[in-house]
């Protein structure tokens, strides 16, 4: 999908980048598979922010997403590719033959009219969803479960996949999209191909309203802070943050202070993501 440059008729135009939408084939969501999405600007049930930056922003309906891709009993045709303003991927509508909707993550190359399966009949294709147990080895998949019929957590974003690398067992071996290698239940469902939207990380927003649009609220540099306010506030004029590392508001460690505590699952981690360089 090609990025759409705008002509710099003002200051915020000059630089900014968008989707150009050419593989949208519906404007209006399917009424049925939406419901309603509260916004709650960053706080929980007891009205406490626990998401700073956050509120505002265009008003939304939530699409209804098949993670789990149970319907093994008949096959379905993509009906229309469809954006979703609540992820970075688009979305497809699939009509299975029994009349039953359903939307999926769109992965790349999924076209209108394409047959779309899922289980053991399914047919080693891009879109198809299978048991990890089935899919050849080296092969890119996405939508993955960590436990089966728990329904799809990993590689959902767009443009992203994974790669299975080994089986074992029964273990299946696959490379996270971080860089991390982990083993998954091989008779956890994935879905084959790579997610679309490949050019979601090239486009630029060119302004800060347009940050709005997305619920995102500023936010203020700590440096710029008081003391009393920040741990990196304070000093004559412009200052450095003055100590062993950056810290957050409340004086926690911040920026590559590793935060995984979850011993329950570490003995599936193969080898760790790398730093990003």
């Amino acid at each position: 999908m090609p990025v759409k440059v705008y002509k710099p008729t003002s200051a915020g135009r000059r630089g900014m980048t968008g989707h150009s939408f050419d593989e949208i084939t519906r404007s209006r969501p399917e009424r049925s598979l939406t419901e309603p999405l509260r916004r709650r600007g960053g706080r929980n049930n007891s009205g406490r922010i626990t998401v700073r930056h956050r509120g505002g922003g265009h008003k939304r309906r939530y699409r209804i997403i098949d993670f789990k891709r149970n319907k093994f009993d008949c096959t379905a045709t993509v009906a229309s590719i469809e954006y979703d303003p609540n992820r970075s991927a688009r979305i497809a509508l699939l009509e299975y033959e029994d009349g039953e909707k359903r939307y999926i993550v769109a992965p790349l190359g999924l076209k209108v009219g394409d047959t779309v399966g899922n289980g053991e009949k399914a047919e080693f294709r891009t879109g198809n969803a299978m048991e990890i147990r089935d899919i050849p080895v080296g092969t890119q998949i996405h939508n993955i479960e960590f436990e089966p019929g728990r329904g799809g957590k990993i590689a959902r974003a767009a443009g992203v996949s994974a790669q299975l690398l080994a089986k074992e067992g029964a273990y299946a071996q696959v490379r996270m999209p971080s860089g991390e290698m982990r083993l998954v239940n091989d008779r956890c469902m994935a879905t084959i191909g790579q997610v679309g939207n490949t050019d979601h990380g090239n486009v630029k927003l060119g302004k800060a309203g347009r940050r709005r649009w997305m619920g995102w609220r500023p936010s203020v540099r700590g440096i710029a802070m008081d003391p009393g306010s920040h741990p990196h506030g304070g000093g004559e004029g412009r200052s450095p943050i003055g100590m062993a590392a950056p810290k957050t508001p409340w004086g926690k460690p911040a920026l590559g202070k590793r935060t995984r505590t979850n011993r329950r699952t570490d003995r599936f981690i193969v080898r760790r993501r790398g730093k990003k360089r």
